[in-house]
């Protein structure tokens, strides 16, 4: 088949347990691009953090950051598709986690202004899981999220037990049909499960997919390297979905090829060496 773009989940796929771009992964990427493809960084991560993991690349690089609700260009972080959440349905989901006591991390587009997140308990609230434990002073905090008057929502973040959030988004979908776009992930080394809700067309694939139109390339030349449950579209909806060797079974499931390495090990090098002839 005649691959022309190549999208690539960041956290336990390109990146390693303790957070870095093995040489061997940088690399490939860049021959890849000399070679043509069209290489696309496709996580759930704030664009922010997102660039700081391949700006070593000096390569004309898209990020399609949190989970593909917001679009930019590393090369001058131009915006090429934002989606944002609507103003009352984030204000109905905040309300209703908080008849459940649960308390969100909200991802917002503010990138030029210096923060990426609205949270509105202190940072290292046990609420949080120490999602945003570290060096993280790319946030805001007040006393109301519901007094957010313009708000530029791309996802809605909630951390913890895993059938509480299961129970939450459930509910949710159900008592709000269509109204949000949602995913528990699993994998994650912070709490045991992690939940997403975001504006109903905004997923990594949807606006993959968007991207890719738009440089005439249709869904069977993509290539797609994922490792969670917010990769699966993307990996069953793609001309070739690879799913990480440290993946979960029910991702691997969905997948067309599972590496042989994992991530610790430069599986996404490792196999796309292979499969690309690089």
């Amino acid at each position: 088949m005649n691959y022309k773009l190549i999208a690539i989940d960041l956290d336990g796929t390109l990146l390693t347990d303790d957070k870095k771009v093995p040489e061997e992964n940088k690399k490939v990427l860049v021959d890849a691009i000399h070679k043509g493809y069209e290489v696309v960084i496709a996580t759930g991560r704030r664009y922010w953090s997102a660039k700081r993991f391949v700006k070593e690349i000096d390569e004309n690089l898209t990020i399609l950051a949190n989970n593909g609700n917001i679009a930019r260009n590393i090369k001058d972080d131009k915006v090429l598709i934002k989606k944002y959440l609507d103003k009352d349905d984030f204000y109905t989901l905040i309300k209703e986690g908080k008849k459940k006591e649960l308390y969100p991390i909200i991802h917002v587009d503010n990138y030029e202004e210096g923060y990426d997140m609205v949270i509105e308990l202190d940072k290292d609230n046990e609420k949080y899981c120490n999602y945003l434990s570290g060096n993280i002073d790319r946030y805001k905090r007040i006393e109301d999220l519901t007094k957010i008057d313009t708000p530029k929502v791309l996802s809605v973040v909630y951390v913890g037990d895993k059938d509480i959030l299961e129970k939450f988004n459930l509910y949710i979908t159900r008592a709000y049909p269509e109204k949000y776009s949602s995913h528990v992930m699993y994998n994650l080394k912070i709490a045991e499960a992690l939940l997403e809700l975001m504006n109903p067309n905004g997923t990594k694939w949807l606006s993959l997919e968007e991207y890719a139109e738009e440089k005439g390339i249709i869904s069977s030349e993509i290539i797609t390297i994922g490792d969670d449950s917010n990769d699966i579209e993307m990996l069953t909806k793609a001309g070739l979905g690879i799913a990480m060797k440290n993946s979960s079974d029910f991702v691997k499931k969905t997948a067309d090829v599972v590496t042989e390495k994992d991530n610790n090990n430069c599986g996404v090098a490792y196999t796309l060496r292979k499969i690309l002839n690089l």
